[in-house]
């Protein structure tokens, strides 16, 4: 029986070679786009799982605010003394580690290389994180200054082939060297704590005064709990512990607890690399599931509208005898061999496709994946399931035909099926028209952020890394490189104004020594205002003599001028021209006057609403900024290498334009509106792939109709419009159902800009006439096709 319904189910594939096409090129893509982003989630929903302890470690976020403060300012920064004392006041930590990511230039013999990742830790570090040596002691591999721990591309890129233990290494703006203790592993792809290099902390040489103080908040901390349920009763202890610990000192100090893997989807800090959004996870899930329910929809859709075509068959089987299951069953395994065609065929087309989804998403999804038995058994089970899920309702309206009317011939005349083909129909649409509206919002708004004006110039602008020791060389290279005629400006900063992160707190001399007003702050030069494109509303610009005022390294001695934003203006009660010559403190240790206040400008993501800002003198900085003109580009960039190379011998040459540092902070949106661009043109494509198949059964179906209409003088173009009419009428129908969603949707999504579009009508209406035009086009080359059939072999056949 088996092998005579895999027979009736071939013979049925190859007589209906148009329909079998369809609904295998259907599901194929549909299967594929499931598949890829199924990965992507798969390895984003898996990030840190490689770690065994994972689910008691948690990470430290520090909040704070002044007496008098508005509310409390929070971040992914802690001071030093956190690791420790947490370790010894809390029974529920078993151990404590605190890092700090750094940019450094590692020389070996005569090879510089700017090491991007490396990582400053504590000897706890492979006490608290599941990282296997490969060679060296994980004990003393860091217990002491000037020890490094390598992970293998690490030491491959430095040494080759050579054994790296016992190595040396010299580190910028240092002359001890740094010997390569422990050779370990290379770190998980799906891992928030991304190095290449470990450095003893001890070796950054931090003063023991610190190890007092919760203020000095530049690192990282982690703990490791000696029970994963230990984080809420531990939370609830810091709270009163910190209470006592800050009593009397002018300033609330509290400490969150983040669970280690929750981090990466879930906080709003980012942790060593950017983070990714379960809301974007969800986003990509609901499309993979809304895609494979428009290619089950179109499976369903071209099988009951091909029933009429097989009712006789059906009749002459239950004629001879064959039951109700056995006919069922019959069209569940021809529904099967579809979908395990599909599932082989998606299974090629997405290992094919996997390294263009890679630099879609950027990530590195590997074919591997595609092999693990987890993956095969979801792959058996999705095939189960869309063959039943698929192909239960056909099975069901061909199993229920009534023998005596179809071999009769009077059930090609009844509408059965035609309101579920219709709704289906509705439904694909309403997904499309959802998915289309919901990429025009979001190219609309990252439109919006990328051309907005932000209130400072990014505009072909050199950004080049430096270290703290080249401070006296930079007028000499800010002299050089502004003897080619193309450098209009050049700047030494902390900080490009794309995003400003350092925190400081300041206060007027009218304010109270306890009360301090919470503010980004950036250290600047004389020519940062010029080289961004800043203005000032208010006051003048700082000038070489302010740098040198604010340099001597006395207290007693340095005198700041200070450029404010009007942000912090006005919440230290001053307009911009009253603000001028005021008197105030930077962090009690940098007195001094106002000199200038600028322009608001957005100085973190549109995420954000802006903040104070404080802009001070320093003299060098860890970035230098390079305003060029647009002429001859290669050529400038050329010359500032050469000087470069001639001034600078610590460090390479190495530059990125500030445009990229601004598209970094929107990473995450970027790719998404990229990768909803593509799935939601496949959904659309599946969507009309169906209504194509299924108005050609409906041109066929009425032929006769069509005949007599022409005999009577019908044109082609009323015809046309006849059959594409039922067609469009569903699609509008989709639109009204689709649009108030897609307005809930997008409105909530939007929610997370301080800057966004609004939400105008007009959006909607060209999602909707989009939809329109698409559907027509669809069904516009069957329809006409029919209406230009000759009426007299319609009528002669029918």
């Amino acid at each position: 029986m088996i092998r005579n319904y895999l027979k009736t189910a071939l013979r049925s594939i190859f007589k209906n070679k148009t329909s079998s096409v369809i609904n295998v090129l259907g599901l194929t893509i549909g299967l594929t786009c499931c598949l890829l982003i199924g990965l992507y989630i798969e390895h984003e929903l898996n990030y840190d799982n490689f770690d065994t302890k994972g689910e008691r470690i948690a990470r430290v976020i520090m909040e704070y605010k002044f007496d008098g403060g508005a509310e409390f300012k929070k971040g992914n920064f802690t001071s030093v003394r956190v690791a420790k004392v947490f370790k010894q006041t809390f029974p529920e930590v078993e151990n404590a580690v605190k890092m700090s990511q750094a940019n450094e230039i590692v020389q070996y013999k005569d090879k510089l290389i700017n090491e991007k990742s490396l990582m400053y830790t504590d000897p706890s570090f492979f006490d608290v994180f599941s990282y296997k040596l490969l060679e060296g002691d994980a004990k003393t591999a860091l217990n002491a200054p000037y020890k490094i721990v390598m992970t293998e591309s690490a030491a491959k890129k430095y040494f080759g082939n050579e054994e790296p233990v016992g190595k040396t290494l010299k580190l910028e703006a240092d002359t001890n060297l740094y010997v390569v203790t422990a050779l370990m592993q290379d770190r998980p792809e799906n891992s928030q704590v991304k190095f290449d290099m470990l450095v003893s902390f001890s070796s950054m040489g931090l003063e023991k005064a610190r190890e007092d103080s919760y203020w000095d908040a530049n690192y990282t901390t982690y703990l490791l709990l000696k029970d994963k349920s230990s984080i809420k009763p531990l939370q609830a202890k810091i709270g009163p512990f910190m209470q006592k610990e800050m009593a009397g000192k002018g300033a609330s100090v509290n400490f969150d607890l983040e669970p280690f893997k929750k981090v990466h989807l879930y906080s709003e800090f980012d942790g060593f690399e950017p983070n990714n959004s379960i809301t974007y996870i969800h986003i990509l899930e609901g499309v993979a599931l809304l895609i494979l329910i428009i290619a089950c929809f179109t499976y369903i859709n071209l099988n009951t509208a091909r029933s009429i075509e097989r009712a006789r068959e059906v009749g002459v089987r239950k004629v001879i005898g064959a039951e109700k299951g056995q006919l069922f069953w019959q069209f569940i395994g021809e529904s099967l061999m579809i979908c395990t065609l599909s599932t082989l065929l998606s299974i090629v087309l997405a290992m094919f496709l996997l390294p263009v989804f890679n630099q879609l998403t950027d990530k590195s999804l590997h074919l591997s994946s595609f092999l693990t038995p987890q993956f095969i058994v979801g792959v058996l089970m999705l095939i189960v399931a869309i063959s039943l899920l698929a192909g239960s309702y056909p099975a069901l309206i061909l199993s229920n035909f009534q023998p005596v009317k179809v071999l009769k011939g009077s059930f090609k005349n009844t509408g059965a099926g035609q309101w579920v083909r219709k709704s289906l129909i509705v439904f694909q649409f309403a997904i499309s028209v959802v998915l289309i509206i919901t990429t025009f919002v979001m190219q609309n708004q990252l439109h919006f952020i990328l051309n907005k004006k932000l209130g400072y110039d990014r505009e072909h602008v050199l950004v080049m890394t430096m270290g703290w020791n080249l401070a006296n060389a930079i007028p000499l290279i800010k002299q050089e490189f502004k003897t080619n005629t193309h450098v209009k400006e050049v700047a030494a900063c902390y900080a490009t104004p794309v995003n400003i992160v350092g925190g400081y707190n300041m206060r007027s001399s009218a304010m109270p020594e306890t009360q301090q007003l919470a503010v980004a702050g950036n250290p600047i030069d004389q020519d940062y205002v010029k080289a961004t494109g800043l203005k000032l509303v208010a006051g003048s610009d700082l000038t070489e003599q302010d740098i040198k005022d604010a340099s001597y390294g006395d207290p007693k001695k340095d005198v700041y001028r200070f450029i404010l934003n009007e942000s912090a203006a006005r919440e230290l009660g001053w307009t911009p021209e009253k603000a001028v010559g005021q008197r105030m403190y930077l962090d009690a240790h940098r007195p001094g006057f106002v000199k200038g206040v600028v322009k608001d400008f957005n100085f973190e993501s549109l995420h954000t609403a802006i903040k104070p800002l404080v802009l001070f003198p320093q003299r060098g900085g860890r970035r230098l900024l390079v305003k060029i003109s647009c002429n001859d580009m290669p050529a400038t960039i050329a010359f500032l290498g050469s000087k470069w190379k001639e001034l600078v011998k610590s460090r390479p040459f190495e530059y990125h334009f500030m445009d990229e540092d601004f598209n970094k902070l929107y990473n995450s949106e970027l790719r998404l509106g990229t990768v909803l661009n593509v799935f939601a043109g496949i959904a659309i494509a599946l969507a009309c792939l169906g209504l194509l198949g299924l108005s050609s059964y409906t041109a066929k179906q009425r032929v006769k109709e069509i005949g007599i209409r022409k005999v009577l003088g019908a044109s082609v173009g009323n015809i046309a419009t006849m059959l594409s009419g039922d067609f469009i009428k569903l699609v509008l129908v989709a639109i009204v159902i689709s649009t108030p969603i897609a307005f809930a949707l997008m409105n909530k999504w939007l929610q997370s800009f301080a800057y966004k579009i609004n939400l105008s009508w007009w959006m909607f209406a060209v999602a909707g006439l989009a939809a329109v035009i698409i559907a027509a086009l669809t069904v516009s080359f069957q329809v006409v096709k029919a209406a230009l059939v000759n009426p007299v072999k319609n009528l002669r056949t029918e």
